[in-house]
């Protein structure tokens, strides 16, 4: 069982990925009254076997993780303590962590040229992650390629800041670099946001494609999402509500002038030369979004871009009615009861339904 972070190793050459800055003062000795696990980070930065061997057999976990996901091995690939390296893997050592920038004990050894230790980790199965869009020729990097150091995590995962400014990161999982529909999905929302500039979709600002964990980099919204203000605010008035409407798509958030913005096309589809689509496997209901969903989408039928229309009509009821659609069923439920021609009802009062709008 992993240690939970509880500090942060700041001596030493830092995480190959980490933004630059980062590196801080930190003790030129231990202190004696440091905590046991922070001990052995600083340890493996001196490269003393003796003292690491002692600490894991009192116990103190070998794969502790600091409050920047490090390891020992991390820091111990950094500085290109072989016999360091060979030790922690001897006593079970995990030989691929990433830490919170997404480098590996391999990626940092390559970072600083410790070739003996990168030696020494691959023979123990550790593989660099190459990311399937990844090109030998520097000339064939995409103009909109950022490098991953120049992104600091260090208050959020998903919100960061680059160049000073605070910007949205969506980061991918390792599941993309296996799985060719994930991947084609991936591909397909990074060719959307390029060729879109709309003032209703969210600005693109570049993407990792060239490493691992691959990312797409957004401007930030820090409204937040339309389905948190509706909760707060319930029913809107009429004339705000088409005015939403009007800027409205799936995955909605608010800018600072009140306007909506389209943030996110994981789901989206390019039509390009087929009339219709379908789901390459059946969707499951993880959340409140298959209460938008169009029963065709939902039940992995063949649909067009009406299946937009369907949820844009619900969305513009909910901004009325001041609840969600079928606010009194489980999520689960709601798929099921479109599929039997259910509609949400009509609650309302019909002046709030004026020019046509309830038709």
């Amino acid at each position: 069982m992993e240690s939970k972070s509880n500090g942060r190793f700041t001596l030493g050459k830092q995480s190959s990925l980490a933004p630059s800055g980062s590196d801080e003062e930190g003790w030129a000795s231990v202190p004696d009254e440091i905590d046991a696990n922070i001990r052995l980070m600083y340890m493996a930065n001196e490269g003393d076997v003796g003292g690491i061997g002692e600490l894991l057999d009192s116990g103190v976990d070998v794969n502790f993780r600091d409050i920047d996901g490090r390891t020992a091995l991390h820091v111990a690939a950094c500085q290109g303590f072989a016999d360091v390296v060979r030790l922690l893997l001897d006593k079970g050592a995990q030989v691929d962590p990433q830490d919170c920038w997404g480098s590996t004990p391999l990626a940092d050894a390559i970072h600083y040229k410790n070739h003996e230790v990168i030696e020494l980790l691959e023979k123990h199965g550790a593989k660099l992650k190459i990311a399937p869009m990844h090109v030998e020729n520097a000339r064939e990097i995409p103009e909109y390629e950022i490098d991953p150091s120049e992104l600091d995590f260090t208050n959020s995962v998903n919100i960061t800041k680059m160049a000073g400014i605070q910007v949205a990161v969506k980061k991918f999982s390792d599941e993309v670099m296996t799985d060719e529909d994930k991947l084609r999905a991936f591909r397909d929302e990074l060719a959307l946001l390029q060729l879109i500039r709309h003032p209703n979709v969210v600005q693109f600002l570049g993407a990792v494609t060239q490493s691992s964990p691959m990312m797409i980099v957004t401007e930030y919204l820090r409204k937040g999402d339309l389905c948190a203000y509706l909760k707060r605010k319930g029913a809107l008035k009429p004339s705000v509500a088409v005015r939403f409407a009007l800027d409205i798509a799936r995955n909605i958030l608010r800018d600072d002038t009140r306007h909506l913005k389209v943030a996110d096309f994981g789901v989206s589809k390019l039509l390009k030369l087929a009339k219709t689509v379908r789901e390459e496997r059946p969707l499951t209901c993880l959340d409140t979004s298959c209460r938008y969903v169009a029963p065709e989408v939902y039940y992995n039928k063949e649909y067009d871009v009406k299946v937009d229309v369907f949820s844009f009509a619900l969305i513009l009821q909910e901004m009325i009615e001041g609840c969600p659609p079928f606010s009194y069923k489980q999520d689960d439920e709601v798929p099921k009861a479109y599929a039997s021609k259910e509609r949400p009802p009509f609650r309302a009062a019909p002046k709030l339904y004026a020019h046509g709008l309830k038709e």
